[in-house]
């Protein structure tokens, strides 16, 4: 990777991964783009920025060309919630943003990468140790756009020899970037809630068990996936990876180690309910270890502490 565009730039992943990847290929070699400009936000400030919207297919490619990207990183979409009460919207940019993106790609011939999710599997997936490669039939528009996406991938990198790569993202917890809409964003929100508020009422039930990663390893997972050797890759595009597995009790039990006073209620969310009712307990990350030596550094132990220091440095409280 020498030119980097990435897409949806200041998302929850997007914000973290081009700091960090400006840090290792250079501030001028990450083009930064997304559909708002926020100044004084150092993605935007920091190195190239572009405003781009990625149902434009031509804009899209009149910037990658611009800055010569060998490289796209696709994060622009959607999220599960979000898309469940807005699923023509979601399919129009979740679906049509990821064919624009394919298609520069192509015609660029650029490395590819773009996220699928634990989104991308249903009901009838096995729910404890999710394998690899299974049934997946999800229930939701968010989790239909996952299991297109990584088909289309798969087609572009067999038909066009487009360099194709892939994970499929558990929750994401950040102390960066505020949560955008996904069913695991309690499990960001309730560390914020317990140092502002001691307390937090939980839209997921208790007893909910759902995969969860830390941003520093989700990071760590993209760049290393990129650069890892493409003749050892036989899936590609759909990497299971994951850190740790919960409920809400758990994380709850975790927080009050650290604020003893802390204490969290319910108050279920339908929607949010049945998606995460839908998706695995916890996944098989075993092709990725061997494929490209994935590995999570960070537990939920280690997380929580982390979380709450770096909240507190920020002034949350």
């Amino acid at each position: 990777m020498k030119k980097i565009l990435v897409t949806g730039s200041l998302g929850q992943i997007g914000t973290e991964l081009v700091e960090k990847m400006r840090g290792i290929y250079g501030n001028d070699n990450v083009i930064a783009t997304d559909l708002r400009k926020v100044e004084g936000n150092p993605v935007v400030d920091a190195g190239p920025f572009e405003l781009l919207d990625v149902t434009d297919a031509q804009a899209m490619h009149d910037i990658a060309k611009k800055y010569n990207a060998d490289t796209i990183i696709h994060l622009a979409a959607l999220l599960s919630a979000v898309a469940e009460a807005k699923p023509q919207v979601a399919w129009n940019i979740n679906m049509g943003g990821l064919v624009n993106a394919l298609e520069v790609a192509r015609e660029l011939d650029c490395q590819f990468f773009t996220p699928s999710s634990i989104g991308a599997f249903g009901p009838s997936t096995p729910k404890v140790g999710t394998p690899q490669d299974t049934i997946q039939r999800p229930q939701t528009m968010y989790g239909v756009n996952k299991v297109a996406g990584e088909l289309l991938c798969d087609y572009y990198y067999k038909k066009f020899g487009v360099d194709t790569r892939g994970v499929r993202f558990p929750g994401l917890i950040s102390y960066v970037a505020p949560p955008g809409g996904g069913t695991t964003d309690y499990a960001v929100d309730i560390y914020y809630e317990a140092l502002k508020n001691k307390k937090y009422t939980s839209y997921i039930d208790k007893g909910t068990y759902m995969d969860m990663m830390y941003m520093p390893d989700a990071l760590n997972a993209i760049i290393n996936l990129m650069e890892a050797d493409p003749s050892k890759l036989q899936h590609r595009n759909a990497f299971n990876i994951a850190a740790m597995s919960f409920e809400p009790e758990q994380i709850a039990a975790e927080i009050k180690k650290h604020i003893p006073e802390f204490t969290m209620d319910y108050n279920v969310d339908p929607i949010r309910q049945a998606i995460a009712n839908s998706w695995p307990d916890s996944i098989d990350c075993a092709a990725a270890q061997a494929e490209w030596g994935f590995k999570a550094e960070y537990d939920l132990a280690k997380m929580t502490t982390d979380m709450l220091e770096k909240l507190a440095e920020k002034g949350i409280k």
